[in-house]
């Protein structure tokens, strides 16, 4: 096979933020657009524990576990995941064991994940969430407002493993 240069079309100017400007550039392709991104499925995280950690996000999330494992891609033999899903939303968050994890728990400042963030269409789901986080007695930075570099809320938190969780609203 040939190979081509892609073809490289000009900048264009998007705004998903409200007051903020960016330029963007298109994607790289032959002749056609790559297909849309129409949603997004979930997220997976290894843990040291996935019946503590489902149990934690059953109950922090509400959300319901499949009742059966997944095989992890890749490493069928040495790893499973166990699958949530939120029956109001349909997000989902799938929890990986790998028989090679030593245990150690999670820090952002490694290579790959930072933290996961879940977006919510007002400021009030915040207070919400900071008040069931109270009763679950789970540890958590309160409501931050800020408008710097643009307006957002959000609320801090971390699972069983120490990945970081957020609860985020973005001003409009």
């Amino acid at each position: 096979m040939l190979y081509r240069e892609p073809v490289r079309r000009k900048s264009i100017v998007v705004s998903y933020i409200p007051g903020v400007q960016q330029t963007k550039e298109p994607a790289l392709t032959e002749t056609t657009a790559v297909p849309a991104v129409t949603g997004f499925d979930h997220f997976s995280a290894t843990v040291s524990d996935t019946e503590a950690s489902a149990r934690w996000y059953e109950r922090v999330f509400g959300m319901n576990r499949l009742p059966v494992t997944f095989p992890h891609y890749g490493d069928e033999e040495g790893g499973y995941a166990v699958f949530l899903i939120d029956p109001r939303s349909g997000a989902a968050i799938g929890l990986h064991h790998h028989e090679a994890n030593p245990g150690q728990p999670f820090h952002e400042s490694q290579t790959g994940l930072d933290h996961i963030s879940f977006g919510f269409a007002d400021r009030a789901s915040l207070d919400a969430w900071a008040s069931w986080l109270d009763e679950l007695g789970i540890e958590h930075s309160g409501v931050i407002d800020t408008d710097k570099p643009m307006p957002y809320s959000v609320v801090v938190f971390r699972d069983p493993d120490n990945i970081q969780l957020e609860i985020f609203h973005m001003a409009g």
